[in-house]
């Protein structure tokens, strides 16, 4: 009897560690399942920022929406070149001004104009200039540095009336892109002889994606316009204020 007893515990407990084992091989076999879906579903909808903007540019259609990121490229490029020739055009104007000032008493115009040539910007070069016909008179020197800013301020202004139109040629040129795919649309419906949800929806999608693409090249655009705007105004202030500045330089180093 008590042998019949031991084997009945032995088989209990071998019983009951087989039902452990099956049931952490699941409970792992599922963890690593739902790990695995889990990591497949991050992977699908971690969709990097460049492969969603080519497979969208790819279902607009290569027509229009390579003319609109040809505007952007242009746009892009342009702005870039009016940024860096700004920044190399600021220049210290208190500074400037106050060697130009210490030049003068120390060595006279000729002194002064060296200080010029060795300053680069706009400012430096509108000094040269009244500085040059100093020797004439004050309306000389005035009419010298007026005439010569409208020249440096057209330099300033170089190029940015493409960039304006850029901006408005991107979302026009999307909008034309919607209206075209919208016509084609209709035709498809025509030709299918049905109104099919999927015709209707496939023309509509591809056709707004160029307003949505053409958008966006003009607010990346508008972006840069307005910073290139506020920066040439801050040395076409910069310059005014230097100019009146060498005027009063000039009448007090005339007396």
């Amino acid at each position: 009897m008590k042998r019949l007893f031991s084997i009945l515990a032995i088989t209990c407990l071998m019983a009951i560690g087989t039902v452990n084992a099956n049931a952490t091989t699941a409970f792992a076999s599922a963890t690593a399942t739902v790990t695995t879906v889990t990591q497949d579903d991050a992977a699908a909808e971690d969709l990097t920022f460049h492969q969603e903007l080519k497979k969208r540019f790819i279902e607009g259609g290569p027509g229009f929406m390579g003319i609109v990121l040809l505007c952007l490229i242009l746009g892009l490029a342009i702005a870039i070149e009016r940024i860096i020739f700004l920044n190399l055009s600021t220049t210290n104007t208190k500074k400037l001004t106050q060697n130009v000032e210490d030049a003068l008493n120390s060595g006279g115009i000729e002194a002064a104009k060296e200080v010029c040539r060795n300053t680069k910007g706009p400012v430096a070069s509108i000094f040269y200039q009244g500085l040059d016909r100093a020797d004439e008179d004050i309306d000389a020197a005035e009419k010298a540095v007026v005439a010569y800013g409208g020249v440096q301020m057209g330099q300033l202004e170089k190029n940015v009336s493409w960039i304006s139109l850029f901006i408005a040629l991107a979302p026009m040129l999307g909008f034309m892109g919607t209206v075209i795919g919208m016509i084609q649309a209709f035709d498809k419906i025509e030709a299918a002889g049905d109104m099919q949800p999927s015709l209707v929806a496939g023309g509509i999608k591809v056709a707004l994606l160029t307003t949505v693409f053409g958008l966006i090249v003009a607010i990346i655009l508008q972006i840069f316009y307005n910073y290139i705007i506020a920066k040439i105004d801050s040395i076409v202030n910069d310059m005014e204020d230097a100019s009146i500045t060498l005027m009063d330089l000039l009448v007090r180093h005339k007396k």
